[in-house]
């Protein structure tokens, strides 16, 4: 049996809507005996509060299959002063970080959501604050580089568009904590145990869960829905292994696979 890393947003669910025969396929997968990871850039929820949500939509899963990247920002960053433009909820995920509101090691960027916290949190005023700490010597580090997601109300503007102007602001790299990054990927294989040409990546993201994937050796399954755009994938000349309707397929494509 394969061992397959799924992805959330767009995948599993859009603005909290599940995706029809979602849960279904995830169980089915989790039946006939496929390790599962649960790998999302989601920043606008507690893992906790993910997991639950999840599983009220009748995804069958425990919080530690969850991966995500305000976890991964607490291994990464424990111990530091860091200056973090997050939406609230992720706060009790980042245990171990010490953060503070000036002379920070660290600006930490989160990711946007469809509330308006967001106008707050990614504020002119807050984002020439971390541009000035960053321009006094803190590093820059982001939660994921997403320009954009979809949601219900169609594509939304995330944090990335405010990662990549305070990179060309400062003359800096942000260290990207979630997908595409390898870390985050090598940090999952590890999870389940699996070697990368053994391991499949579903998502709906060209970018972050096809290339990044790719980039590991993995294969990969690109869905057609959540912020899936055919211009996209012919755009970015990468090249899934399968393109599928949704996740709802994956169980009996890959039943049918030789």
């Amino acid at each position: 049996m394969a061992a397959i890393l799924l992805d959330v947003d767009g995948v599993l669910h859009v603005s909290g809507e599940p995706i029809p025969g979602a849960a279904a396929a995830v169980n089915r997968l989790r039946e006939v005996g496929h390790r599962l990871r649960f790998v999302t850039n989601d920043t606008t929820h507690s893992r906790a509060a993910l997991a639950e949500e999840l599983r009220a939509m009748g995804v069958q899963l425990d919080d530690e299959e969850l991966q995500t990247t305000p976890r991964a920002a607490a291994k990464a960053l424990a111990g530091r002063r860091v200056l973090a433009l997050t939406m609230p909820a992720i706060v009790e995920d980042l245990e171990g970080v010490e953060l503070v509101g000036d002379s920070p090691e660290v600006v930490l960027i989160g990711g946007a959501d469809e509330t308006p916290e967001t106008n707050s949190v990614f504020s002119y005023m807050n984002i020439a604050r971390a541009f000035a700490e960053i321009d006094a010597g803190a590093e820059l580090y982001s939660l994921h580089k997403n320009p954009w997601w979809q949601t219900s109300r169609g594509p939304l503007l995330d944090s990335g568009a405010f990662v990549a102007g305070l990179e060309y602001a400062a003359g800096v790299e942000a260290t990207v904590l979630g997908k595409p990054s390898p870390a985050y990927f090598l940090a999952a294989l590890e999870a389940v145990d699996a070697d990368p040409e053994l391991t499949w990546m579903v998502g709906d993201d060209i970018e972050a869960d096809i290339r990044g994937a790719q980039a590991h050796g993995m294969k990969t399954a690109l869905v057609r829905t959540g912020k899936f755009r055919p211009d996209a994938v012919e755009r970015s000349r990468v090249m899934p292994d399968a393109i599928l309707s949704s996740v709802a397929d994956l169980p009996e494509w890959l039943e049918r696979r030789p």
